[in-house]
């Protein structure tokens, strides 16, 4: 079989970054099953999605410098094989240890994620890239939407580890499509270039490359904050049962996807500052609506909720931008710059909803909520700001 000599199709790159999705979500409805199976506690085997999410950051620091190195095909097959093997050995774990060490190995699918959007820059301009991250977008945000409803069915057909021998198998054909289909994207200039402004290290020191990577850290971090918060809200001030509340987060991801879609058509005309200014805007402004409403005394949660889902549209409009705009400030680190952002971003996450768990009041917490969520929507909107006036500035004068 002969290997790919060039860039892969759109779908292969929606697949591994769907695949990349899956493999944090779908087995979710699992974990008490799996924790009565392997004689643990429920804490201990949570610790598969909070672990996990923090081996993820780990491993985008390394996957991304890595594939500028040594290229982006040998990482994402390497890191396939890696994925299919712990997926294997995760469903025929006896112990919860041992299911926890694979479990924490799965997390090397997070480089089809992170190189899938380092890929789209290799291949195309700034604009033309956050126009087609805004459509993997969109196509991906099906997979956290419909992954846990095929993990509860794989569940209750065949047991736990039917979700594991799903990402197996997926594992395997998927590294039969990237064989076949990934060719080489990384700039061949150099392999081993070692000047100062291609160094990794010098992006760490790039202002707009921080400007970017903060702005997708808070966008995104809006998000854990209304999940980390919205469970207690709708339990506590509005009642409503568990099912309204997954239809009211279900809709700020379909609001993401329409996000997505709109800048796939508009991203190629506009500067990817206006569009991630845009999708600011727009999430500012919803959730400023909606603490007005409820300082008005208009309590409801429809009225709540409604002012939420601005944010996944703004999202799904800002972050295919902000992503491909840190890929574009040294276009030759693509790799690097999606590993960093996505750390960033994950490490960001953490973070806020630490601080919204510790900080979000147990009585009449939506208006609180609503404020947190604008403070973090307001800081991307400054970053946005601080990288209008960067790129604005001469490139000798935004140096420190």
């Amino acid at each position: 079989m002969m290997k790919a000599q060039t860039p892969p199709s759109l779908l292969t790159l929606i697949l591994l970054t769907g695949l990349s999705t899956l493999s944090l979500n779908m087995f979710l409805p699992s974990l008490a099953n799996i924790a009565v199976e392997l004689e643990a506690d429920y804490a201990t085997v949570s610790l598969a999605v909070a672990g996990y999410l923090a081996v993820t950051a780990v491993i985008q620091l390394i996957v991304g410098p890595l594939s500028d190195r040594i290229g982006r095909r040998p990482v994402l097959l390497a890191s396939l094989l890696v994925f299919t093997g712990a997926s294997l050995a995760c469903a025929l774990a006896n112990d919860v240890w041992t299911f926890l060490a694979f479990r924490m190995l799965q997390g090397g699918m997070i480089a089809g994620y992170a190189l899938s959007f380092a890929i789209v820059r290799d291949t195309t301009s700034e604009r033309k890239a956050a126009g087609l991250i805004g459509y993997i977008s969109t196509a991906m945000a099906i997979a956290p939407m419909l992954g846990p409803m095929l993990g509860g069915v794989l569940d209750m057909a065949a047991g736990w580890q039917a979700n594991f021998y799903f990402y197996a198998v997926s594992g395997v054909i998927l590294f039969v499509i990237c064989w076949v289909d990934l060719g080489e994207t990384r700039c061949t200039r150099a392999e081993h270039d070692v000047k100062n402004s291609e160094r990794v290290f010098d992006l760490l020191r790039e202002p707009l490359f921080w400007a970017y990577s903060f702005c997708s850290a808070f966008s995104v971090g809006t998000f854990y904050i209304f999940l980390t918060g919205a469970p207690l809200v709708a339990q506590t001030q509005f009642g409503v049962t568990t099912a309204e509340l997954g239809f009211f987060i279900g809709s700020i991801t379909a609001d993401f996807m329409l996000g997505g879609f709109i800048t796939g058509r508009l991203a190629t005309k506009y500067e990817p500052t206006t569009m991630m200014m845009a999708g600011r805007l727009v999430a500012c402004c919803g959730i400023t609506v909606g603490i007005f409403v409820i300082l008005a005394g208009y309590v409801s949660p429809l009225l709540f909720f409604g002012s939420t889902i601005f944010i996944g549209l703004g999202n799904g409009i800002t972050i295919p931008c902000s992503n491909a705009a840190a890929m574009s400030v040294r276009p030759n680190l693509a790799g690097s710059a999606a590993g960093l952002n996505g750390a960033l971003v994950v490490a960001g996450g953490a973070i806020l909803t630490t601080l919204t768990g510790a900080f979000l009041p147990a009585e009449e917490p939506a208006l609180v909520l609503l404020i947190f969520m604008l403070t973090a929507s307001v800081a991307s909107l400054l970053t946005v700001l601080l990288a209008m006036r960067m790129r604005d500035t001469p490139a000798d004068l935004n140096v420190s």
